[in-house]
């Protein structure tokens, strides 16, 4: 019998060796997925040690973290169709225990994302619309004299939640935003010189509008630095949106969305993330990338090593997800446009030539050597 996993949940599928090439109804998610043979891996990488998750070999779909991936995907799928890719990387930012700045015009369902991916593992949440008069106290909190006691009291604000969306963060000044700068990089607020400990998960999901500049104010690089990914999730197609109008029309489908996993889960599959195996070939490869960033000619400031530290986190997520407990470079190549693009600034004839931050990364891409073993090297 051969194993394969299912193309859009990573369920394990046993065959027959005569089925493989054939077209099978998958039984765990029910859509049509190809029964390919196993080829050989052209990289071997030795596996990580086993976590408290699972036993001591795993298959496709047999990670601790990709259950949980795949039962939070189905339930924000419930809310947004189509955007199967866009909600993995997100949950791969999510377990990497990074942020997210979602970049898309108003109406494409950014807060409809946040919201089901707090009601589906029971987090708080709050949405903070930053406008210019937003003062920082507005945001992480303030104390108040009570009366009563004759005691100042500290007031949490909405940066206390465990999910937070902080909607057109490019309108809040640029004081308004660097009280955000703390939270997203310690998990913790400074109010009154008292240092507050965020409750984890802490998720911050950052929106901005790219068209209408009016009024705004944009995000410096330091700030841009500490998001892990840059998403889009643009326009549905025809049929997706066909279908969102059959579900909206009697209610949103948000008011159906059910906890299917907890903080406590969240919290070991960010842990099971941190300890997938990752090659020092594969390390090294990061890491090359990374540095061609800063040597390129049409980049005026490469990637930084938080650069280096989120490509590596994001990678081991993606991963993860898939449900293997090792990284290759395949999996590092998939998510380092969305890692990096954010943080490179091009230089000014280079932006006049119409050149953009993810064409540069997927040059890199192609011209950085990748990583492989000789069959002979695969039996050490």
């Amino acid at each position: 019998m051969l194993k394969t996993a299912c193309q859009h949940c990573s369920q394990t599928l046993e065959f027959p060796e005569e089925m493989a090439g054939r077209e099978t109804t998958c039984p765990s998610c029910g859509r049509s997925t190809r029964l390919d043979a196993p080829e050989p891996a052209r990289i071997r990488i030795p596996k990580a040690a086993p976590s408290i998750f699972a036993a001591k070999t795993r298959q496709p779909g047999s990670s601790p973290v990709a259950p949980i991936a795949n039962r939070l995907l189905e339930s924000i799928e419930s809310v947004l169709i189509g955007k199967r890719r866009k909600i993995t990387l997100l949950l791969a930012a999510y377990f990497a225990e990074g942020h997210v700045l979602l970049e898309d015009v108003p109406g494409v369902a950014k807060t409809m994302l946040a919201r089901a991916l707090a009601q589906s593992v029971g987090c708080s949440f709050k949405r903070l619309q930053c406008t210019p008069d937003l003062l920082p106290s507005d945001i992480t909190g303030a104390s108040i004299f009570n009366l009563k006691t004759a005691e100042f009291e500290f007031r949490p604000g909405p940066l206390f939640a465990q999910t937070l969306l902080a909607d057109e963060i490019n309108r809040a000044t640029p004081r308004a935003q660097s009280a955000l700068l703390e939270a997203m990089a310690e998990r913790q607020v400074t109010a009154d010189g008292v240092n507050y400990e965020l409750r984890r998960p802490f998720f911050l999901i950052a929106t901005q509008n790219p068209i209408d500049h009016e009024g705004t104010f944009p995000l410096p690089e330091a700030q841009l630095d500490r998001f892990l990914v840059r998403l889009s999730l643009g326009y549905p197609g025809l049929d997706e949106e066909n279908r969102m109008l059959e579900r909206l029309q009697l209610k949103h489908p948000i008011d159906a969305v059910q906890q299917v996993a907890t903080p406590e889960e969240i919290l070991a599959a960010q842990d099971a993330v941190r300890a997938v195996h990752v090659d020092p070939r594969v390390r090294e490869y990061v890491a090359k990338v990374v540095r061609a960033t800063r040597e390129h000619e049409s980049v005026r400031l490469g990637g930084s090593p938080r650069a280096s530290l989120a490509l590596f986190r994001a990678a081991q997520a993606l991963a993860a997800i898939q449900g293997f407990d090792f990284v290759l470079p395949d999996d590092v190549k998939e998510i380092a446009p969305f890692v990096l693009a954010h943080r490179l600034v091009l230089r000014p004839e280079s932006r006049l030539r119409k050149a953009t931050a993810t064409a540069v990364i997927d040059q890199i891409l192609g011209q950085v050597p990748v990583p492989t073993l000789a069959a002979a090297d695969q039996g050490r």
